[in-house]
């Protein structure tokens, strides 16, 4: 990284005015970015978030043979008529937990898959065994070989299948879709995952020739079609960026409209802000959220989704520090989402971890401090955090809150926060290194 390295840096207490507006969803967009691998054609797909995930998702499919054209800077023309099978490179997907989804990909378009392990933020274990599952299903064998995940057709070649998901998994729910699309006969996936990216893409995927249908409820139908074509597609807004603006609001005070979103998709997160005493008006495409008197505090579970979203709980864990009274937060999804804890803490945050249950016992009074984004939405918690929090709050590894966050510090700076990004001099990374 050398010369690229940056921390973010906010001088806190400052309430929130105005407007903000979200992009597109990273997780609807890096599947999207894959399923075009199906299409052998041209895609067009607007509302991309400029984050680093997409970035190298669509640097992996331009080194695989695909031609990929910014059109803009959220619109990207992405041609995979000469997409090359199994020839990912293993130090770009290594570094992305979607690039799973190639997986599904290329078995669906050539009867074979061959892609390394991916990398992403580390909650623990997140295994592919239902993915596996599905894949076998169909029809397909696969192997770990050499570092990769290896995938065959069988003798008897692919067919459709009734799969059941031990539990709703969103990767494995995808990738079964993505594979299943142009197997010959009828799949049906029992407990898939409902989240709305699932649902965007399988809309992406019927315009493109598809035949899916029961996205969104726990029961999806594929009826396998010989080939998919290219279409023009617009990528859903993106709900946790949204939750993520709506709890900085809630933290630091103020009035805050958030355009550009479902407010359907934002229904917990508007709920839970509902219970802790802020104030949450649903407009047809946007909320806006204001706070006046004292937080409260609340429990929280997160689950598949339509549960609270585990992507939203450290943000969650942020604000409820501030709030008066006791507070859990219960991790429904993974097993190790607390580890940026510790550096909430040393903004003076109450919280005990035991196992999956955090323990938070406000109100803390917040002061800035040197800390460290641990992953992706664990650094958006500082973030929410050094907003609402008295004195200077310096935020080092921001390149995991680039991962899925398009131009933060700019939209927040937009406001009315006092928050910049600051290049770390060379001298001071080779020290704490």
């Amino acid at each position: 990284m050398g010369t690229e390295m940056k921390k973010i840096v906010i001088n806190g207490g400052l309430p929130l005015y105005g407007d903000i507006s979200v992009s597109g969803m990273k997780n609807a967009a890096l599947p999207i970015i894959f399923a075009s691998i199906l299409t052998k054609d041209k895609c067009v797909i607007e509302n991309l978030p400029e984050v680093s995930d997409v970035t190298l998702s669509l640097e992996i499919l331009h080194s695989m043979g695909a031609t990929v054209k910014m059109l803009n800077r959220n619109t990207v023309e992405v041609d995979t008529t000469h997409f090359v099978g199994g020839s990912s490179p293993y130090e770009l997907v290594s570094k992305l937990r979607g690039s799973t989804y190639l997986l599904g990909a290329e078995l669906g378009r050539f009867g074979e898959a061959r892609v390394g392990f991916s990398g992403g933020c580390d909650f623990g274990t997140r295994p592919i065994d239902q993915h596996k599952k599905g894949f076998e299903a169909l029809g397909a064998v696969m192997t770990i070989e050499n570092g990769c995940n290896h995938i065959v057709t069988g003798p008897g070649g692919l067919c459709g299948a009734s799969i059941y998901f031990d539990i709703a998994s969103v990767g494995a729910t995808i990738n079964v879709i993505l594979a299943a699309v142009m197997t010959p006969g009828r799949t049906t996936i029992d407990n898939a995952a409902r989240e709305p990216h699932i649902v965007d893409l399988a809309n992406f995927l019927n315009m493109c020739g598809a035949r899916i249908s029961g996205a969104g409820t726990s029961f999806i139908k594929i009826q396998g079609v010989e080939r998919l074509h290219g279409c023009n597609y617009t990528i859903i807004p993106d709900m946790i960026e949204a939750g993520t603006y709506m709890a900085a609001a809630a933290a630091a005070g103020g009035r805050v409209t958030v355009r550009g979103i479902i407010p359907k998709h934002m229904e917990t997160v508007t709920a839970k802000l509902l219970e802790m005493g802020v104030e949450v008006d649903e407009c047809d495409d946007s909320i806006v959220v204001s706070r006046t008197s004292p937080l409260q505090h609340a429990n929280i579970k997160t689950y598949f989704y339509p549960g609270f979203p585990t992507d939203m709980h450290p943000q969650f864990s942020a604000l409820l520090a501030m709030a008066s009274g006791t507070s859990t937060v219960t991790e429904g999804v993974f097993e190790n989402r607390f580890r940026y804890v510790d550096e909430l803490k040393k903004m003076n945050a109450d919280i005990s971890v035991d196992g999956r249950t955090a323990t938070i016992v406000g109100p803390a009074h917040l002061t800035g401090a040197p800390v460290k984004a641990v992953d992706l939405r664990g650094g958006a918690a500082l973030v929410i955090a050094g907003l609402a929090a008295k004195g200077k709050t310096e935020i080092c590894n921001v390149e995991y809150i680039e991962r899925g966050y398009d131009n933060i510090v700019g939209k927040l700076r937009g406001i009315g926060a006092d928050i910049s990004l600051v290049d770390i001099p060379d001298a001071v990374v080779e020290k704490a290194n």
